[in-house]
């Protein structure tokens, strides 16, 4: 028997999930949003039968549902996640998971209280280089992790000016959470050691100048809010002795766009690294996944390859949500690693508005 799943938001994430939900052999049912004309022409596109625009409506007519997946304004994670759960629906959230660890707690205490699973879609993990990447790491080829650099650095992709993106009671936060992949991705790698300290800046540098708008996102709001970072830095350190440093920016001076994990372990080091063409869309993008190691004495860089995937593991993800509620795959993610990356979140812009470490 299929499980049964909703959508919640019309946006462009959608096709990601319904072809990864659909390839594990779910099946969609039912869409909601609160524009109907974007529901309705996301319905259709995506050959979904049912529209609403109230979640709660939604939940009431379809009782069948097994599980939703959110795809909505950050700000209405937490909310919708929660409704969901109260309503013992299984729960997809896109990141970050919520706009704070206090959030992010309650979101794990009502899923284990429901005892209903909760994923998000950490995508990059995903990713086949990632998926490889984990199988040196599983096998003990790479040894102890102590130190990573987490970066996606953008030269100009502010996702316009004034709409939810920028607005911080909105967003939560400017790139540091938008594009937490890389320090979520490098926690996966170092087996999401539990964090002791961290200190970070933030700048605003360039937030509001248009020669930084990027290609993707949503349209400039007039005399909308903007009012986040433009770029973050920091240095996490971990109980076990591992440390981590992360630089994330929409809009800095830097040779253009990375999206890049580099360890060192005991045993090899590695990267896994999307580089981007002229124009930062996906489609001009080259994935590399590297070992670091020495063989025979000698300097070893170990090229390993696997099949390109476009969707940046974001289908492939989906996909691993529906396996895990039918118990033929683990999840990629669990609520106790999406609370242990929103308290490093928290940390951060706490660091950076006091100018101080701050404990975790």
């Amino acid at each position: 028997m299929s499980t049964k799943i909703a959508i919640i938001g019309a946006g462009g994430m959608a096709a990601y999930h319904a072809n990864g939900f659909r390839q594990a052999g779910a099946e969609i049912i039912a869409l909601c949003d609160v524009n109907q004309a974007a529901a309705h022409k996301a319905a259709t596109k995506h050959n979904i039968g049912r529209v609403f625009t109230d979640v709660a409506d939604m939940l009431r007519s379809v009782p069948e549902l097994d599980a939703v997946s959110v795809i909505v304004p950050n700000k209405f994670h937490a909310p919708l996640a929660l409704q969901a759960l109260k309503a013992g629906k299984h729960v997809f959230c896109e990141k970050p998971p919520a706009l704070s660890a206090q959030e992010m707690a309650l979101m794990k205490v009502t899923a284990e209280k429901a005892k209903k699973t909760l994923m998000f879609n950490f995508n990059n993990r995903a990713r086949p280089e990632s998926y490889a990447m984990m199988d040196y790491i599983a096998a003990g080829t790479v040894g102890t992790i102590n130190t990573c650099q987490a970066k996606w650095i953008r030269r100009a992709g502010i996702p316009g000016f004034g709409g939810w993106f920028t607005t911080k009671a909105l967003s939560g936060g400017g790139p540091l959470i938008d594009l937490l992949h890389m320090v979520d991705l490098g926690l996966h790698f170092m087996g999401y050691p539990e964090p002791a300290h961290i200190l970070a800046r933030t700048y605003q540098d360039h937030i509001d100048n248009k020669a930084f708008k990027g290609p993707w996102g949503i349209p400039d709001v007039v005399k909308g809010t903007t009012d986040v970072e433009a770029a973050a830095h920091g240095f996490i350190t971990f109980k076990t002795g591992q440390a981590m440093s992360f630089a994330v920016s929409w809009a800095e001076m830097n040779h253009g766009e990375e999206v890049s994990v580099t360890f060192q372990g005991t045993k090899a080091g590695g990267t896994v690294r999307r580089l981007f063409g002229t124009d930062g869309l996906d489609n001009t993008a080259k994935d590399t996944c590297q070992l670091y190691t020495l063989e025979h004495g000698r300097q070893v860089n170990r090229d390993i390859i696997v099949v390109p995937d476009e969707t940046m593991g974001r289908t492939r993800s989906a996909l691993n949500f529906i396996r895990t509620l039918e118990g033929t795959e683990k999840p990629l993610n669990t609520p106790t690693q999406a609370l242990a990356l929103m308290k490093i979140i928290d940390g951060a812009y706490k660091s950076a508005a006091t100018g101080k470490p701050v404990a975790l």
